[in-house]
């Protein structure tokens, strides 16, 4: 046998050990022998960088330093699940499954919902490529040398995997190598890590990735993204991505009804115990690959899939204060300062009050003792209070009236819970507020600017509203606090490079009310540039597909006020996109404008996705459901007959995907 040969065969060898003990628990070779083994590869691999392998299992123990971790765009978003907390919650989103997929018989696959940190991973032909986190959805950060160092993330794959595709999972930290790691940080005088979730999480962003090969991560994997995949149900890549090298949990089971969902909700809402890593809830998947791509996404969230949460954890503590903050729209929301206490592995010291109607229902005093838990497990909520604790000098809670910040009296419109700050170009937290939702990650994403230096670039009269922004030079930030050369460079840097942000998103960095990410692009859609949606009327606005009479009304308040008015003309001279890029207008036609498709079954010549956004681009509306509305339903193979059947009966057109390509 040759060098070459010797070094493939430890490499095949390694690799299959690795996979044993990692992912299948079920070690082949002693520690001793495992180690004897790489030290021999990596002595040969020494002597020969002639026959360097980027997957060899020499390369987990680490070294690699990252300075910044660059942001990578998903070429496949990673979408947030949407909750339930009951079996009506459950029902209802069968029904509005049944609703688009007509009279079908759905199975789901249920899997346990771990709590760590969100990882895609993108695999060309066998070979981990990237590692990136989930960030926004739209992108992440590139973590491929923290991730290669994870003992259970194959570097490369076995058997019929596709050439191409990325596979979503969880990096989280058993109990087990969590106790273990506190017990040594402990033992060396260091503070204790708070919990396993928020620990994983912060590993993959450790610049030294020995460091993070010291820590006992694991990934556990349960989604695909791509095309041509070879699966066709979301059980079967399960199977596939264990068959393929990747630690699948076998937690997982096939159900034919919401009561057998609920069945296995209720078994590991108490079982969960007695697993190795931290879970907080169920997901459930529709099991067919094609009627999830028939139901698609809304603006968040996967209509096919939903995440049923455990029952949360509640402690009690002490209220001590309430106060008040601004938002960035004068909104008001009252915050319950509380007495710190440990809750679901995190220390929580606020929670939000939400509104006045919530304060006065529970009845909320200062030095109240108060029941806390974390909504959906993130957020801190006050669910209630021990009355018979109460201080018997107690009084009943006065909402304020006026502004805590700029003193202004409050407002509270019929049919609105908030209570709000009308000095919208006055009150310092609304301004620094607009200018921090400007700069956003999903906005202009400007780096080398935070929220803290905003309000300092505020407090220090350098800004006053976000066009500012783009008269800084580097001489007049560099006096500013903590704040070096090179950051000065970034941060006037990252502004000038903002100019090329897309039209959509300006009209999102805007921070018109109610116009969130999905809203601006459909504005910027239909109208293509700033002057034709400041000279859009409201009745022209709400015939616009999904925009109603509130973000109509707040669209035109805001281009009516002169100030705003201003600083659009400002933005302009800065060269900001204030309009559609002509890559995008280029395909753009009114050719469907007013016609409403529903779209079903596997089509040949485009696929699902292309077919629609050709309808998208091409003016016209894409329906999720077949309903008296629809113009034309575009039949692909293995289309359900209930949706003909329906079609047929409101004497809709059925056309196939022939037929629709010849429209366009």
């Amino acid at each position: 046998m040759n060098i070459k040969e010797q070094i493939e065969a430890l490499r095949t060898e390694l690799r299959e050990h690795n996979h044993n003990y990692y992912v299948l628990d079920n070690a082949t070779i002693s520690d001793y022998d495992f180690d004897m083994k790489l030290k021999e590869l990596q002595a040969l691999e020494a002597k020969h960088p002639e026959f360097y392998d980027a997957t060899s299992p020499t390369l987990r123990v680490g070294g690699g330093i990252t300075k910044n971790f660059d942001t990578i765009v998903h070429e496949h978003r990673m979408y947030s699940l949407d909750n339930s907390y009951s079996k009506e919650d459950l029902e209802d989103w069968e029904k509005r499954i049944q609703k688009i997929l007509g009279d079908v018989a759905v199975e789901f696959t249920c899997e346990l919902k771990y709590d760590g940190a969100s990882i895609s991973l993108t695999y060309e032909e066998g070979t981990l490529i990237k590692a990136v986190t989930r960030g926004d959805g739209f992108q992440g950060d590139d973590v491929t040398t923290n991730i290669k160092t994870i003992k259970s993330v194959p570097l490369q794959l076995k058997g019929d995997y596709p050439s191409k595709f990325d596979i979503r999972g969880e990096i989280v930290l058993p109990f087990d190598g969590f106790a273990k790691m506190n017990e040594e940080r402990i033992a060396n005088g260091e503070e204790p890590y708070m919990n396993p979730r928020n620990t994983a999480s912060g590993s993959l962003k450790l610049q030294d990735s020995a460091a993070v090969a010291k820590r006992p991560l694991e990934c556990l994997l349960y989604s695909l993204a791509g095309t041509k995949l070879g699966v066709e149900t979301q059980f079967s890549v399960l199977e596939k991505a264990r068959n393929w090298g990747f630690k699948v949990p076998t937690v997982a089971k096939l159900c034919k009804s919401v009561d057998e969902v609920l069945a296995f909700v209720e078994y590991w809402d108490i079982h969960r115990h007695d697993l190795p890593y931290e879970t907080d809830g169920v997901v459930i998947k529709v099991n067919n690959l094609q009627y999830q791509e028939e139901l698609g996404h809304t603006s968040k969230s996967p209509r096919w899939a939903m995440a049923y949460k455990f029952k949360a954890e509640q402690v009690s503590t002490v209220l001590n204060e309430i106060s008040y903050q601004v938002g960035r729209t004068g909104a008001i929301t009252p915050v319950a300062n509380l007495q710190p206490v440990l809750l679901a592995g995190t220390t929580v010291k606020r929670a939000s009050l939400h509104n006045a109607d919530q304060i006065e229902k529970l009845d909320i005093r200062e030095n109240d003792t108060v029941f806390v838990e974390k909504g959906g497990e993130i957020i801190p909520k006050i669910v209630g209070v021990a009355i018979e604790k109460r201080p018997e000098t107690s009084v009943p809670t006065k909402y304020i009236t006026h502004c805590p910040e700029c003193h202004t009296e409050l407002v509270r419109t019929a049919g609105d819970a908030k209570h709000y700050c009308t000095n919208f170009y006055g009150c310092p937290p609304q301004i620094t507020g607009r200018i921090q939702h400007f700069i956003s990650r999903k906005a202009m994403d400007i780096e080398g600017l935070g929220g803290e230096t905003v309000e300092l670039l505020f407090k220090e009269g350098l800004i006053k509203n976000y066009a500012d922004l783009y008269t800084l030079t580097k001489e007049q930030v560099l006096p500013l606090e903590r704040m070096a050369e090179k950051s000065a460079e970034n941060l006037v840097n990252g502004v000038a490079a903002s100019v090329a942000i897309p039209f959509e998103r300006v009209l999102f960095a805007l921070g018109i009310r109610f116009v969130g990410e999905t809203v601006a692009k459909k504005l910027a859609k239909a109208y293509k540039n700033i002057d034709a949606l400041m000279a859009a009327s409201e009745e022209e606005l709400v015939a616009v597909d999904e925009i109603g009479e509130r973000i109509a009304q707040s669209v035109i308040e805001f281009f009516k006020n002169e100030k705003n008015i201003e600083t659009i003309a400002r933005l302009k001279e800065y060269k900001l996109q204030l309009e559609l890029s002509a890559d995008k207008l280029l395909n753009q036609t009114e050719t469907l404008k007013g016609k409403t498709f529903v779209v079903s079954g596997v089509f040949e010549k485009v696929s699902r996705n292309e077919l629609k956004k050709l309808i998208e681009d091409n003016g016209g509306k894409v329906g999720s459901s077949i309903s008296s509305k629809t113009t034309f339903l575009v039949a692909g193979d293995k289309m359900g007959p209930s949706k003909r059947t329906k079609a047929e009966t409101l004497n809709i057109d059925i056309i196939s995907e022939d037929d629709f390509l010849a429209m366009v």
